[in-house]
């Protein structure tokens, strides 16, 4: 009986501490968390998360993306100002331009289904302007526009899942 009390103590921290490990596996680009924890000699917590191979690949060569993550080399801001090649074959992500997503989720282009997209192709938008919201753990996060231009491409489609990093749009 007195096992069961010391495992309901740790139960409530556990589950904090699982959800906080979930958390910093969809916000990085890790796939995979194992913790062990020994709390005495019949008291233990392991935990092992995989991400979904969800992997949505938009340039073929490893390109780092555009938002350095907190892994991200030395590297990556320089190939992010870099000037990139107008061939189609450019990563999205290295065009000036280009809004990445700031986290994992789902890309929507309307507020809801039916409506009407918040940006088109062509259109003029102000710095701060909505461009689309990316869901993620049933939160609604608006994507602003990083400067005032006119939308040039939209990358992704309505209901797409996106990495963080993600080129969503070019804003120019």
């Amino acid at each position: 009986m007195s096992n069961d009390s010391h495992h309901d103590k740790h139960h409530e921290g556990d589950v904090a501490f699982i959800r906080s490990l979930a958390e910093l596996l969809n916000s990085s680009e890790l796939n995979e968390i194992q913790v062990k924890r020994e709390y005495g000699e019949h008291d233990r917590l392991t935990v092992s998360l995989t991400k979904q191979g969800k992997q949505v690949v938009y340039a073929q060569s490893p390109a780092a993306p555009s938002a350095p993550a907190p892994q991200a080399s030395a590297s990556a801001p320089a190939a992010a100002t870099a000037p990139a090649p107008a061939a189609a074959s450019a990563d999205p992500a290295s065009l000036p331009g280009a809004v990445t997503s700031p986290m994992v989720g789902t890309a929507y282009l309307s507020a809801e289904p039916g409506a009407a997209a918040f940006v088109t192709v062509g259109q003029t938008v102000a710095e701060g302007d909505t461009l689309m919201i990316v869901e993620a753990m049933k939160t609604m996060n608006h994507i602003p526009a990083p400067r005032a231009g006119t939308v040039r491409r939209i990358l992704v489609d309505d209901g797409n899942p996106v990495e963080f990093g993600t080129p969503l749009m070019i804003v120019e």
